[in-house]
């Protein structure tokens, strides 16, 4: 795991560097004295593990996070301050380790980081697969994930568009969303999911979906735009 140490306080930095260097799996690739430094590193090499203090100047540990965005290494909390931990529970980091870190501490936390990142690997093999299998009526069926066009929410059900026909299946949008892969579909609108591979046009905040028109939200269009790499 490449991991990165940011803190403003340099003793803090030496400690945390030390307890890195008895973890086996552990690749320190720097240390950083503040959150805008950590920043633009993270931007330049991948970053599995952010071992963060809260309370520096400029940018907090809690502004980075929030400024990274859902592109995101793990994060552990580094701090001397224990009012914090409710916050950065709530923006989903792996553990907060309260300051002196003792060994058998920063040993349970790396091994919450293990648990998170073999979950990843594991739902990006899932996220990977090339279909699903659906209940459509009283069949399972089995649905090539390349043959969906986009997901529609329609009240409990979801409907999954193909160019022949859609299969209107129990569930949330989320729920299907975390099934299909990140990689070949997009977000466009609380209601709809597209399969980026087989958008034809956009128009007027409307997708063009093998003649079916697809409703683009306003809040997505901007991450649409990014993702679709326009000239």
């Amino acid at each position: 795991m490449n991991c990165l140490i940011v803190d403003d306080n340099k003793i803090a930095r030496t400690t945390m560097q030390q307890l890195v260097s008895q973890v086996r799996d552990l690749t320190l690739l720097g240390d950083c004295a503040n959150a805008l430094d950590a920043y633009n590193l993270m931007h330049e090499q991948k970053v599995d593990l952010l071992l963060l203090d809260i309370e520096m100047d400029e940018m907090t540990g809690l502004e980075l996070i929030k400024n990274l965005g859902s592109k995101r290494p793990i994060i552990v909390f580094t701090t001397s301050k224990k009012e914090y931990a409710a916050e950065a529970f709530d923006l989903n980091v792996a553990d907060y380790l309260v300051k002196p870190v003792t060994p058998s501490r920063f040993i349970a936390a790396i091994d919450k980081v293990r648990d998170i990142l073999q979950s990843n690997i594991d739902e990006y093999k899932l996220n990977d697969e090339e279909f699903i299998f659906i209940r459509d009526s009283n069949i399972v069926r089995r649905l090539n994930i390349d043959d969906i066009l986009y997901a529609e929410a329609m009240g409990d059900y979801v409907k999954l568009h193909t160019s022949q026909k859609y299969f209107a299946i129990h569930a949330t949008l989320k729920s299907v969303e975390e099934r299909l892969s990140p990689g070949k579909f997009i977000r466009i609108h609380r209601s709809f999911i597209a399969a980026v591979n087989k958008i034809d046009s956009i128009q007027d905040g409307t997708l063009i979906i093998k003649n079916k028109s697809v409703p683009v939200a306003d809040a997505y269009r901007a991450a649409l735009n990014k993702r679709l790499n326009i000239l």
